[in-house]
C-alpha cells in the first residue's frame, strides 16, 4: 500500500510537470542566433537558457503523446520511451532555481550527456512500439493519422533537443567538435560539395558491396552569389550528410535495380547532382534515372513505416547484440525531409514513372532566414487529434 501511494505521488508529480512546462511554446532559435552565442556565449548563460527551454520541449511532446490511441501508448516500447522523455524532465527540473555557480553548471552539463545517451535509441524504440502496436490488430485510418502526425512532430522536436544539447556539451562541456572549425555541432562554413561527395562514396561503398556495381556521381555546381567561391552556408553538416545518404541509398538502389531489369549491356547511368546558391536559397537536385515511381506509391514514401526493404523482425536482431538498421522501418525519407525542415527548408520527391526520380532539397542561405521549425502544442494541435476520430469528407483512392 505505501508502494502504490509513493509511485501514484509520483505520477501526479510528473504530470503537473509536464502541464506547466507544455502550456508555454518552444522559443525557436535562428542558426546567426546559435552560431553568435557559441562564439560570444558562456556556460552559464547557455545554461540558464537550456534549464527552462529542454524541459518545455520535452513536455511538450509528452503531453501531445497523450492523445495518441490508447492501445498504442500501452505497448512496452512506447511505455519505454514515454519513461525516458519522464525521468529526463525530472532531471532537469532539479536545476530550476539552481543559481549557476560552476559546480552547478558542471553538472547539468553530465546531466545533459546522460540525457543524449538515455535517448539515443529513441528512434528505433518507437518504431519498435508501433510494429507491436500493428502487430496485434489492424490499425484504424484515423489512428495512423494520429501517429503519422504525432511523429513528425515528435522527432523533429528530438532534432532539436539534441541539437540544443551537443550545443552546450561540446561549446562548454569536455566534449570535442568534430572538426577544429566547427562551432560546437554546427559549422559556420559548411563546405556543401565535400558533404555531398563524402555521402556519395560511402553510399556507393555499400551499393558495390550488394549489387557488385554502382551509379557514379555527376556534380554540377553554380554559385550564383559569388561565382568564384565554393559553395558554403552555416549549417550542421551531420544533418545535410544524412539527408544525402539516404537519397544517393535510394537513387542508387534504383538505378541498379532499373538497369538490370532492362537486361541491356550498356553502361548504369549516373546520378546527377546540381547544387545552386542564390541570395536566398541553396538548392540541391538529385537526379536519377530508376525507372521512377508509381503515383499510387508517391503519396506514402514518407509514411512512417512504409518501406520497399523488408520489414525488420524486432528492434533487435537475434544475431546481433545491438539495434538493427532503420533500412525496413521506413524511417529514411520521412526523417530527411524533418532534417531539411528544421531550418526552414524542405525535401520534395517528384518521379516520372517509367523514367526516373529527382529530389530537391531547399536549406535557407541566409543565417537569420534559417530558424528552428518547431512544434507547438496548443489548442490547434489538440483539435487535430480529436478531428481525426470522424469520418473523411472524402471519397477513398483505390
Amino acid at each position: 500500500m505505501y508502494l502504490t501511494r509513493i509511485l501514484r505521488s509520483n505520477q501526479q508529480s510528473l504530470a503537473h510537470l509536464i502541464d506547466h512546462y507544455a502550456k508555454y511554446p518552444p522559443t525557436g532559435l535562428t542558426m546567426k542566433r546559435i552560431v553568435e552565442f557559441a562564439r560570444e556565449g558562456d556556460a552559464k548563460q547557455s545554461y540558464l537558457f537550456l534549464r527552462n527551454e529542454l524541459p518545455v520541449r520535452l513536455a511538450s511532446m509528452m503531453k501531445e503523446m497523450g492523445h495518441l490511441p490508447p492501445r498504442l501508448l500501452e505497448m512496452p516500447s512506447v511505455k519505454m520511451v514515454n519513461g525516458w522523455y519522464g525521468t529526463s524532465l525530472q532531471d532537469l527540473h532539479l536545476f530550476k532555481d539552481s543559481l549557476p555557480t560552476n559546480e552547478i553548471v558542471k553538472k547539468f552539463t553530465e546531466a545533459l550527456q546522460n540525457i543524449r545517451k538515455r535517448h539515443s535509441t529513441v528512434i528505433e524504440t518507437l518504431a519498435q512500439g508501433y510494429m507491436e502496436f500493428s502487430d496485434q490488430g489492424s490499425v484504424k485510418e484515423y489512428e495512423e493519422s494520429q501517429i503519422q502526425y504525432f511523429l513528425n512532430r515528435f522527432y523533429l522536436s528530438r532534432i532539436s533537443i539534441r541539437l540544443l544539447i551537443y550545443q552546450h556539451t561540446m561549446c562548454f562541456g569536455d566534449e570535442v567538435p568534430v572538426h577544429p572549425s566547427h562551432l560546437g555541432f554546427v559549422d559556420p562554413n559548411c563546405l556543401v560539395e565535400d558533404i555531398i561527395k563524402d555521402a556519395f562514396e560511402n553510399a556507393q561503398f555499400l551499393c558495390e558491396g550488394y549489387y557488385l556495381t554502382a551509379p557514379s556521381l555527376e556534380l554540377r555546381k553554380i554559385n550564383a552569389v559569388n561565382p568564384q567561391e565554393p559553395i558554403a552556408i552555416a549549417y550542421v553538416p551531420s544533418h545535410l550528410y544524412h539527408i544525402m545518404f539516404e537519397l544517393f541509398k535510394n537513387s542508387m538502389r534504383a538505378t541498379v535495380e532499373h538497369s538490370e531489369s532492362k537486361k541491356g549491356n550498356g553502361p548504369i547511368p549516373p546520378v546527377v547532382v546540381d547544387v545552386v546558391k542564390a541570395k536566398e536559397d541553396l538548392t540541391i537536385r538529385i537526379s536519377d534515372r530508376g525507372g521512377g515511381i508509381p503515383r499510387s506509391k508517391a503519396d506514402k514514401i514518407f509514411r512512417y513505416m512504409y518501406s520497399t526493404a523488408p520489414r525488420p523482425v524486432s528492434l533487435v536482431d537475434s544475431q546481433h547484440s545491438g539495434p538493427t538498421p532503420l533500412a525496413g522501418f521506413g524511417y529514411g525519407l520521412p526523417i530527411s525531409r524533418l532534417y531539411a525542415r528544421y531550418f526552414n527548408g524542405d525535401l520534395e520527391i517528384h518521379s516520372i514513372d517509367g523514367h526516373g526520380t529527382d529530389a530537391y532539397i531547399y536549406l535557407q542561405a541566409v543565417e537569420d532566414q534559417a530558424s528552428e521549425w518547431l512544434p507547438i502544442c496548443n489548442r490547434a494541435a489538440y483539435e487535430y487529434y480529436v478531428s481525426r476520430k470522424y469520418q473523411s469528407d472524402w471519397t477513398k483512392k483505390k
